[in-house]
């Protein structure tokens, strides 16, 4: 990592011998023999960290980094000394110092010490830009992103819109599909009309039906009034049918037939009614998978899947988990009468190393927390879930030569396999295909590495267990 460095020191060996130290590492280093030449130096605003010595001809090096901590917060310091007593390193915190090195100390240390100071550095200026971002954008109902695939997501949608035709949402459980359903629904001819979602998934067969297609008065036993149902009811705008993954196999024959009369028959009814919705389905299932399995009808997946919108995870994004995570924040401090106007760079970190399994449902509902749990007027590392505050990223290869750091092979097969399957949403046809195994195989390792529970599904395909 290269920065421009300001280097402190009335010392000239010193500061000479940490000028050609740094130049031959890649750094452009401003060598300086005085503090308050230094702070004007700073002011400039053309160096990225600075490190000074501490006890120096007038204004000391604390000194200085009181100044600038107080003048430029967002210049790291770094502070050396030969006197390396308590006191004085608990001074230098005190002061604001970002990091206290006692010296001598190895040119390796300050190279580190450097580079956690620039990353910071960095980092913060990615907080404020995001956070200018989040105060321009058009509003909570907007797909936030700036990433490869949130640009991407945004231009299909744009095209999608144009048409009528059926569109097919997927992507992992909590990666914002009603939201994409949404946007496609507000930016078409149909945004004046109505926007009818339902989950296929919360209700069985019989009212399912009932809810789609509506029901005569007196075809079951609680239908006491004629209903229309949901294929009606948005006519001249578009039904959402969420979770379609999950619809039984016999409601699926009907669905297909009205998707392709475009007309419904009521439950009791013997008429047919025609009507004019745009179909959008979601699911966070792999429908190829299940039209395989037999478990969901392949001519209704092609008759749904003519456009197809892959909702890319939240662990994909980038920055964009900061992006959000701001118009969480001030959107979460409004409804709860907070006034937090920021997140530290530490919640930064966090939340860029953290995997979000529940992607844009799970950051929602841990900033919706931290706020709750916040006292002060910025989110610190404390009022994030344990989980998230505690997380460790997996690291399946190691540059060490200590032996008790190295694990077994079924050790590192079961995290790579791990990491593959959550690098890929869970998707056992591309996990598969990458690992180079059968699904078979894949669904048995999951099991036996704990990561999934055995399915009925896998287990019908597995068969009996080796003897080999």
């Amino acid at each position: 990592m290269s920065g421009r460095i300001l280097v402190v020191d009335d010392e000239r060996e010193m500061y000479r011998a940490i000028e050609q130290e740094l130049s031959e590492r890649g750094f452009v280093v401003t060598p300086c023999d005085s503090a308050d030449q230094a702070f004007e130096l700073a002011l400039a605003g053309e160096h990225d960290v600075v490190v000074t010595d501490v006890r120096m001809r007038g204004m000391s090096g604390i000194d200085l980094c009181t100044r600038l901590v107080a003048n430029r917060p967002d210049l790291p310091v770094i502070v050396m000394t030969g006197f390396g007593s308590l006191d004085t390193a608990v001074a230098t915190l005190r002061a604001g110092a970002f990091d206290f090195l006692a010296k001598p100390f190895d040119m390796e240390e300050l190279h580190v010490a450097i580079d956690r100071a620039l990353a910071h550095r960095q980092l913060r200026e990615e907080v404020r830009r995001l956070r200018r971002e989040v105060a321009s954008s058009r509003g909570p109902s907007e797909l936030l992103g700036e990433s490869a695939p949130m640009v991407a997501l945004r231009q299909l949608i744009g095209q999608v819109a144009e048409s009528d035709a059926t569109v097919l949402v997927t992507g992992e459980s909590g990666s914002g599909k009603e939201l994409v359903a949404r946007a496609v629904h507000a930016a078409s001819r149909r945004a004046q009309g109505p926007l009818v979602a339902i989950n296929c998934a919360a209700m069985p067969e019989p009212l399912l039906e009932s809810e789609l297609f509506g029901h005569v008065r007196g075809a079951f036993t609680d239908a006491k009034t004629t209903r229309k149902g949901l294929l009606l009811e948005a006519s001249g705008g578009t039904l959402f049918l969420d979770e379609i993954g999950e619809m039984p196999l016999g409601m699926q024959a009907k669905l297909l037939r009205a998707l392709e009369a475009r007309t419904v028959r009521p439950v009791g009814g013997s008429a047919e009614v025609p009507f004019d919705a745009r179909i959008i389905a979601a699911t966070n299932r792999d429908l190829e998978q299940s039209v395989a399995d037999k478990t969901f009808r392949e001519d209704l997946f092609y008759r749904i899947n003519v456009v197809h919108v892959e909702l890319p995870p939240l662990r994909a994004r980038g920055n964009d988990v900061l992006l959000l995570a701001h118009h969480l924040v001030h959107r979460s401090a409004e409804r709860q009468g907070k006034t937090i106007s920021s997140i530290a760079p530490a919640v930064a970190e966090r939340l860029l190393a953290y995997g979000w399994p529940g992607n844009v449902r799970e950051l929602h509902n841990c900033i919706e927390r931290a706020v709750a749990l916040a006292r002060f007027d910025q989110l610190v590392v404390e009022d994030l879930p344990p989980k998230i505050r505690n997380y460790k990223p997996t690291q399946l290869l190691m540059a060490s030569d200590d032996p008790a750091d190295f694990v077994t092979l079924e050790t590192l097969e079961a995290r790579y396999v791990q990491r593959v399957y959550e690098a890929v949403g869970r998707n056992k046809r591309l996990a598969a295909r990458i690992l180079g195994v059968d699904r078979t195989t894949l669904y048995r390792k999951l099991a036996r590495y704990g990561v999934e529970p055995p399915s009925s599904a896998a287990s019908v395909r597995e068969g009996p267990p080796s003897r080999t």
